[in-house]
């Protein structure tokens, strides 16, 4: 008797031990395929282009191909719908913003929450918008452009990546700060408008970091950097502040999502290879020459991620709302 009993303990641990075990199993294995990386914006923008730098170098340390697939469309919201829908075992993520999972929750009816049905994994960039205008129209600085949008009401297009972006909100309190008026024309992400801007096509863009070699080509007009000091990328370019639009300064962030319910192993891990990446000093600097601020260590981290996002929900869905703006 004393002999069974002895063996029933003895199986009733090693069955509680089983998760932490699978646990353990899981995040040494992981990832034993390839992961794909959900980009909901088209190619070629700031997002996308930097993924694709801190990518290669994320393959080498987790041992595989990680595939990027733009998802592009409705301000981003179908890509990170792909997301959401997608299993949560590590192998699809997704790129997200303050657009897609801060302001989208304000502004369109979604099939998702943007706190609850994610889980950040890493903040990887920060960055700054830069006020272009395309190479043809007639200002050089800020000053010259506020007069000349003044006498041309309604004429003027302003290129963003959808309705309610921050490119959109920069451009909603440029116009009240300055007593202008322009159009705004969304696309399906920055790349597609800054071609169209070096095109002509359009008069203006807030562009991310995608924008920095067009204004090196002398492709576009650099008109101020909407950030509190001159950004190392493009030193030449002043803040708009000191172009006399005081307080005009607009910060956005990127990093990558999980589908809720991911282990918390597996984000591990996968924020350990972005650590990993961006302590890489051949990486930083191809990320400061793009004109991006790299977030601290601490900042990368999934908590203080996910403190981030829900501090600027808190802050924006009010100032969103009391604008009136809705999805299209």
């Amino acid at each position: 008797m004393k002999l069974a009993r002895r063996r029933f303990i003895q199986l009733a641990a090693g069955a509680a031990a089983l998760p932490a075990f699978s646990r353990i199993a899981r995040a040494q294995t992981y990832p034993t395929r390839p992961i794909t990386l959900i980009v909901p914006f088209a190619a070629g923008g700031g997002a996308d282009t930097v993924l694709r730098i801190i990518t290669e170098r994320m393959r080498t340390v987790l041992g595989q191909t990680i595939i990027i697939e733009n998802v592009g469309g409705a301000s981003g919201t179908i890509g990170t719908g792909r997301v959401f829908r997608a299993a949560p075992d590590g192998y699809s993520l997704g790129a997200g913003n303050w657009g897609t999972h801060v302001a989208h929750g304000a502004i369109y009816t979604l099939p998702y929450d943007v706190l609850s049905d994610f889980q950040p994994v890493a903040l990887h960039q920060i960055f700054y918008y830069i006020l272009a205008a395309r190479k043809a129209l007639p200002a050089n600085n800020l000053q010259e452009l506020i007069a000349w949008l003044k006498s041309n009401p309604d004429k003027a297009s302003l290129g963003t990546v959808g309705v309610g972006s921050q490119p959109h909100l920069a451009g909603v309190l440029f116009q009240n700060l300055t007593g202008t008026r322009f159009q705004h024309v969304p696309y399906r992400g920055s790349g597609p408008a800054i071609q169209d801007l070096i095109a002509g096509q359009i008069d203006l863009v807030f562009g991310d970091p995608s924008v920095v070699p067009a204004v090196r080509a002398g492709s576009v007009k650099a008109i101020a950097v909407a950030a509190k000091r001159r950004l190392p990328a493009v030193p030449d370019i002043p803040t708009a502040e000191e172009s006399g639009l005081a307080g005009f300064s607009f910060s956005n962030w990127v990093g990558i999502f999980a589908p809720k319910g991911t282990p918390k192993d597996i984000i591990g891990k996968l924020n350990s290879a972005v650590a990993s990446t961006l302590a890489d000093p051949g990486i930083r600097a191809k990320l400061v020459d793009l004109g991006v601020e790299i977030p601290t260590p601490e900042q990368q981290k999934p908590e203080a991620f996910a403190a981030l996002q829900k501090a600027d929900v808190e802050k924006w869905w009010p100032i969103i709302k009391a604008a009136g703006i809705k999805g299209e």
